[in-house]
């Protein structure tokens, strides 16, 4: 979701840079660089939360999550959760620990889950690992997938908020082509803090078809014919 470099801070999350993290192991070599994507965030926001807010704490605690989620090796590193009680979950599904996660391919992949029969997925995340999904998402959005948030509904220990992501398709997805159209996902979500302020449950609610469907636009180049017509509702897309 970031390119790793630069060794200034970041506005909107923590735990990137300073002395605290000099021994944190990256998974790309280096701490990310988010200029690019605040770039398309502070372009594209339709809220600018006051600092110091419920929403704007709410937005920098999700970000900042979702960066180690993303980007931080060891669980140890995490500053935002607490290892050992952390649960996450996806529309309904039981909660999985950080290992769990981390076998259902991390990253990009978590969010991705499905219980569609894989003749109908367009996208599988049991074929991809969190490399791979990760090179996918990120040629297809090279300026990133920027987030908001758009209300928060009860503040903590139990938040409950509503997300907006978005990107500009600028890139290829699974053999289609660029578009250089807008792909917005919108979604809720709970995060469930602890006596220390960290967190343990993590909730997301949101319809991946909403994100697919404007990824699997554009024409079909690629020499396989199998993620086209493994997907016969968006076979005829672009």
């Amino acid at each position: 979701m970031a390119n790793s470099g630069s060794s200034t801070g970041d506005n909107y999350r923590s735990f990137i840079y300073g002395e605290e993290e000099k021994n944190t192991k990256w998974r790309y070599g280096a701490p990310p660089n988010y200029d690019v994507v605040n770039k398309l965030f502070e372009e594209g926001r339709t809220k600018i939360w006051p600092p110091g807010s419920l929403e704007e704490k709410v937005q920098h605690m999700v970000k900042t999550w979702e960066m180690e989620m993303f980007n931080k090796l060891c669980f140890d590193d995490y500053k935002t959760v607490d290892p050992k009680k952390y649960r996450f979950s996806l529309n309904g599904r039981k909660g999985v620990t950080l290992e769990e996660k981390r076998k259902l391919g991390g990253g990009y992949n978590s969010f991705m889950q499905t219980s569609l029969p894989e003749e109908f997925r367009c996208y599988n995340p049991a074929e991809e690992t969190i490399d791979s999904a990760h090179m996918a998402f990120t040629k297809a959005f090279p300026r990133g997938f920027a987030l908001e948030i758009l209300q928060v509904y009860s503040g903590p220990p139990v938040i409950t908020y509503k997300f907006r992501h978005w990107g500009f398709k600028e890139g290829p997805f699974k053999g289609h082509a660029p578009t250089e159209e807008m792909v917005e996902l919108y979604g809720m979500s709970v995060f469930e803090l602890d006596e220390n302020s960290k967190i343990v449950k993590v909730e997301f609610f949101f319809d991946r078809g909403e994100l697919l469907g404007g990824l699997m636009k554009g024409s079909f180049s690629d020499t396989s014919t199998s993620a086209m017509t493994s997907c016969p509702f968006l076979r005829n897309t672009g």
